[in-house]
């Protein structure tokens, strides 16, 4: 959802250093995070966080979201 929408996000890595941009890729071990024209190749054992610059819906229906079965 997030990188089929261009959501753009702030990523912090266990170091401390805040990223922020869009997601273009990914796969099971990295995520490629792009701004002002450049691509960066973030390993996903290295985030911490992930916040999303905007509001964004999780799952599709209400009772997904409410955690009810």
């Amino acid at each position: 959802t997030v990188r089929k929408q261009k959501i753009s996000l702030t990523i912090f890595l266990i170091n401390g250093v805040k990223l922020t941009g869009v997601v273009t890729s990914f796969d099971n071990f990295c995520v490629l995070l792009r701004r002002d024209g450049h691509s960066q190749l973030v390993y996903k054992h290295a985030i911490s966080t992930i916040m999303p610059g905007q509001p964004m819906t999780m799952f599709e229906n209400d009772e997904a979201s409410s955690g009810q079965d």
